[in-house]
């Protein structure tokens, strides 16, 4: 039996790199690209389709995106997505929506929603938390068929403002849910 050389190590582990860049594990991963690509997608869209939105923007102290949340339910449902957290227009995290619900419930639906995060003291409360569970101090802006979104100074004075919009597919029924966002590495 031959001992392993350092030469034969070094070439096995360089030959073996682009196998380990495929596991997913975040080394050679993309997938923080591909959610800043689909982050300035959704931003690109709602501040065309609602031009409201923009002023909100410049007033908050950082947005959480997510570009795409999926849920479905029968009785018991749950939805998930992935966003990015931006604080003066730069990525600083990523973060997962995870949705539950249970109740009277069919359907499925996609859409994508923004928290703007409209107080320093907010925001911080969101970035030191290990996972936010979207509560009482969250005011909801929702699109109301396809009219203008808008925020108006009882939105504006809320720590966290949540627009919906995007929304596809059909969710019907009567449940209670709840939303929560964790960090996480893509």
């Amino acid at each position: 039996m031959s001992k392993l050389s350092r030469r034969s190590f070094t070439l096995g582990a360089l030959a073996a790199s682009p196998l380990l860049a495929a596991c997913g594990n975040g080394v050679g991963s993309t997938g923080a690209q591909k959610i800043d690509a689909r982050v300035d997608s959704t931003l690109n869209y709602l501040f065309t389709q609602y031009p409201n939105t923009q002023d909100l923007a410049a007033k908050s102290t950082g947005m959480l995106v997510m570009p795409l949340v999926t849920e479905g339910g029968f009785m018991i449902g749950g939805g998930y997505g992935r966003g990015a957290l931006r604080v003066g227009g730069v990525t600083v995290d990523f973060y997962s929506a995870t949705k539950g619900s249970v109740g009277l419930q069919i359907g499925a639906q996609q859409f994508a929603h923004v928290l703007f995060f409209m107080t320093d003291d907010a925001l911080a409360r969101f970035r030191r938390s290990s996972g936010w569970v979207a509560g009482a101090d969250v005011e909801y802006v929702f699109n109301d068929n396809g009219g203008n979104l808008r925020a108006d100074t009882t939105t504006a004075t809320a720590p966290v403002v949540a627009v919906i919009f995007g929304q596809a597919g059909a969710l019907a029924g009567i449940s209670l849910e709840g939303m929560k966002y964790t960090r996480i590495i893509p």
